[in-house]
C-alpha cells in the first residue's frame, strides 16, 4: 500500500508504462510524503472496447485510476496528488479532462501489511519519512 491501478482502454509500450509507473510512484511518494518503496503501480491496457464513460448520447473510451492508500490525509492534499497523478496519465498516455476519473480508497495502516517494511504498516502522520519537496 499505497496501490495505484489504472485501467485504460488505450494501447501503450512497455517503455510507456515503465515511464507512468515511475512518474506516479515518484509523484505520490513526493505529495503524500511516504516511502516510495511501498509504492505498486498497475496499468492494465483493457484494449479499445474495455472500459466506457456512459453519458446520456455516446459511450466514449475512458480511464479510472483507484488510488488504495493510508488513510489520514487532508482533503486538500489528496486533490493535489490527483492533480498531479492525472496530469501524468494526459501527459504519457493521451487522455483527456473528459475520459479519466480518479477515485480514492482510503484504509487504515494495520489492513496492508508490507514484509520489506517490517510488517503492518503503522498509521500516516504528518512526520512520515519522506519530505515534501
Amino acid at each position: 500500500m499505497p496501490y495505484l491501478q489504472l485501467d485504460t482502454p488505450f494501447a501503450c509500450s512497455s517503455d510507456a508504462k515503465r515511464r507512468l509507473a515511475k512518474r506516479l510512484g515518484d509523484i505520490y511518494a513526493r505529495e503524500m510524503q511516504a516511502d516510495v518503496n511501498r509504492v505498486t503501480v498497475a496499468i492494465r491496457v483493457l484494449g479499445e472496447d474495455g472500459i466506457w464513460r456512459c453519458s446520456r448520447d455516446e459511450l466514449r473510451p475512458a480511464g479510472l485510476l483507484m488510488c488504495d492508500i493510508r488513510r489520514g490525509r487532508p482533503a486538500e492534499q489528496r486533490a493535489e496528488l490527483a492533480r498531479l497523478l492525472l496530469e501524468a496519465c494526459r501527459d504519457i498516455l493521451g487522455f483527456g479532462d473528459d475520459n479519466l476519473n480518479l477515485e480514492f480508497t482510503q484504509h487504515a495502516g494495520d489492513e496492508m501489511y508490507h514484509p520489506l517494511l517490517g510488517g503492518l504498516s503503522d498509521e500516516w502522520n504528518a512526520s512520515e519519512d519522506a519530505p515534501r519537496s
